[in-house]
């Protein structure tokens, strides 16, 4: 992709007569990202922690009598984090230019939108991986050996077989050491915008201002029992989301440890929804869900596919 900068003519929101509100069109929303922390890397751009794989043996005996010690196993898991760069200019001219507030509010404005493309591309990445997202990124939740096949361990296959309605539903667990994004450094922010001169495709000079936006991160995707995911929902009859469904994946995190937040896209919130009205004693359409039928929270996200490619 070539540089794309702004020009006079791109400038719709710089009229005078305009409402003072903005709106947007644009599905950026990234209400995962917001839940998600934000925790520091271990070690620079390679973040390691260690994962519980077996408990000591324990056990009763007599008196003077001994047994034999043991020791607890665990292993050690590796993210590598990426480099998401949101950094932008602008012909100093054309910034200058406008009226509302001048060069300065023009680059907070501009600026605010690169941070909220920015959070999109984090949440999208963070679900979908190097499948469905970015492949330049790091790894996601589609990526990961646990929820990438429809036999895992942590999978329920929802058994949809038309593939451009493919879509899933995952069940985390949000917490600092085990669903949570990885950050060096300051995260996900701005720099100082600066002056400076930049060399045109002619190789001519011109004055831009200058805003520097990198951060290396990732995903921690914690261990085995920290995601499931319900896959293969489709448009097929009777294979969209269902209460049924979302109780199966819950019996595959342990007794006392299930998630605490689920994400799914609209469609199949609304599959949901519909499978509720099935079963409603009063026969009134259900509300929209909000919750599943224990209580976790389900949010909704546009980075989640409704034409995902199914798991086999």
């Amino acid at each position: 992709m070539a540089n794309d900068f702004v020009t006079i003519a791109d400038m719709l929101a710089d009229a005078f007569d305009l409402a003072p509100h903005e709106l947007s069109e644009i599905r950026d929303a990234a209400p995962l990202t917001s839940r998600l922390p934000a925790i520091p890397s271990s070690n620079g751009d390679t973040h390691k922690y260690a994962v519980n794989t077996q408990n000591p043996v324990v056990g009763f005996r007599g008196e003077n009598a001994g047994r034999d010690f043991d020791h607890s196993i665990h292993r050690i898991d590796t993210v590598t984090l990426k480099i998401l760069d949101f950094s932008w200019m602008a012909d100093k001219a054309v910034a200058d230019r406008w009226r509302q507030g001048g060069a300065k509010a023009y680059i907070a404005r501009e600026g605010m939108y690169h941070l909220r493309s920015a959070m999109y591309a984090m949440e999208d990445q963070f679900l979908n991986g190097t499948v469905g997202g970015d492949a330049s990124g790091y790894d996601g939740l589609a990526d990961s050996a646990n929820l990438d096949g429809a036999s895992d361990s942590m999978v329920v296959d929802a058994g949809g077989t038309t593939a451009s309605t493919g879509s899933s539903f995952y069940l985390l667990r949000i917490s600092p050491s085990e669903c949570s994004n990885v950050v060096m450094g300051d995260g996900v922010s701005l720099g100082e915008t600066i002056v400076q001169n930049f060399v045109d495709g002619s190789n001519l000079n011109l004055p831009v201002y200058y805003t520097p936006a990198c951060t290396w991160v990732a995903a921690q995707l914690g261990s085995l029992y920290s995601a499931a995911r319900i896959a293969n929902l489709t448009e097929d009859s009777g294979k969209g989301l269902t209460d049924d469904l979302i109780y199966s994946a819950m019996k595959l995190f342990p007794a006392g440890l299930g998630p605490n937040l689920c994400v799914t896209n609209q469609r199949s919130l609304e599959q949901l929804r519909l499978s509720r009205t099935a079963t409603n004693a009063t026969g009134a359409p259900a509300p929209t869900p909000t919750m599943t039928g224990n209580g976790v929270p389900i949010i909704t996200t546009d980075a989640l596919s409704e034409t995902e490619t199914l798991l086999v």
